[in-house]
C-alpha cells in the first residue's frame, strides 16, 4: 500500500477529474493521499474533498506565495483545524526563489505569515506542512524560534530539495522529510544522495500533483496513482526494496498525522 502524502486535488487542472483519479489511485495501490490546502478561500474545497472519500485528509493554510487573498489568523486556522478530517496545518514556510524585485527584509509579510501557523500548530497540535524554497536559513530559524527544537512542533518538510545540511536540521527538530517526483528525474543525483542518508523511519513520498510527475511521466500532468514510482526512486537511492519503502513511509504518515493504520500491505507490490 501506499501513500500521497502531498497533493492539490483542489487545483483547477485535477478538481474536475477527482473520480477518475480516485479510481486510478486505486488500481495502482495507492490507499490515502492528503489534499493540500494554499488558500483560505480554497479551503472548503479541501476539506470537501476530504469528505468525499475514506481515503483521503485535509490540510489547511495558506501557502508562502499567495499574495492578494485573505491573510490567515490563528483563531482562523484553529477553527479550520476542527473540521472533520482536518489533520495538519499548512503548507506554509518560506519561499525567496520569487522576489520580483524584492528583498529578503521586504519578505517579512512571509515571515508574519509562517508564525502564525506554527502559532496555530502548537495550538491544534497538529503537524506542520513546510515549504521552504530558496529559503532554508530562514525557514529553520523561525522553527527554532518556536520552540522545535524543544520538541514542541512536528511536522513535514514537503517536497524536499535542500542540502543534506538542512535535512540534519529537520530531522534534529523531529521533522520528517517527504520526497516528490524530483528524486526520480535524471539530474537530481544529489537529491538521491540526500535521501539515502535520511532515516527510513522519518522518509514520506509525494506527487505535488499536478507538478512534478515522476519519471517516466515527467512534464506530464501529476496525480496520486503515480506515487509509487516516487517510492520506487527512493527504494533505488536507498537500496531498499519497493515493498520495505511502501510499509515504512505508510507507518510515518499515519503516525505523524495520528491516523489508524490502513490495510496491510501485500506481500508483493508490482514495480510501477
Amino acid at each position: 500500500m501506499f501513500v500521497d502524502s502531498h497533493c492539490h486535488l483542489s487545483f483547477p487542472e485535477l478538481l474536475p477529474r477527482v473520480g477518475e483519479i480516485l479510481e486510478a489511485m486505486g488500481h495502482a495501490q495507492v490507499e490515502r493521499a492528503l489534499c493540500i490546502c494554499t488558500t483560505l478561500e480554497e479551503a472548503e474545497t479541501v476539506i470537501a474533498l476530504a469528505a468525499r472519500d475514506e481515503r483521503l485528509f485535509a490540510t489547511v493554510g495558506v501557502h508562502p506565495d499567495t499574495e492578494g487573498l485573505r491573510e490567515p489568523t490563528v483563531a482562523d486556522l484553529v477553527a479550520l483545524a476542527r473540521r472533520p478530517r482536518v489533520v495538519g496545518i499548512g503548507e506554509t514556510g518560506l519561499d525567496y526563489y520569487r522576489l520580483n524585485g524584492r528583498s529578503i527584509v521586504d519578505m517579512q509579510w512571509q515571515r508574519d505569515r509562517f508564525a502564525v501557523h506554527i502559532r496555530a500548530a502548537l495550538a491544534t497540535g497538529l503537524p506542520l506542512v513546510v515549504h521552504t524554497r530558496s529559503a532554508s536559513d530562514d525557514t529553520l530559524a523561525l522553527l527554532r524560534e518556536h520552540g522545535a527544537e524543544q520538541g514542541a512542533l512536528r511536522g513535514v518538510f514537503h517536497c524536499f530539495t535542500e542540502t543534506h545540511a538542512v535535512a540534519l536540521a529537520a530531522l534534529e527538530m523531529g521533522f520528517h522529510i517527504s520526497f516528490s517526483g524530483i528524486l526520480s528525474f535524471r539530474n537530481a543525483q544529489a537529491l538521491r544522495d540526500v535521501a539515502r542518508e535520511v532515516p527510513l523511519e522519518r522518509c514520506l513520498v509525494e506527487t505535488d500533483s499536478p507538478y512534478l510527475a515522476p519519471a517516466p511521466y515527467r512534464g506530464k500532468t501529476n496525480t496520486p496513482a503515480l506515487v509509487p514510482h516516487v517510492a520506487q526512486a527512493l527504494a533505488a537511492a536507498k537500496g531498499l526494496t519497493l515493498e520495505e519503502v511502501a510499509a515504512a513511509t505508510r507507518g510515518n504518515f499515519e503516525r505523524l498525522f495520528g491516523l489508524p493504520p490502513g490495510s496491510t500491505l501485500p506481500a508483493t507490490v508490482a514495480a510501477p
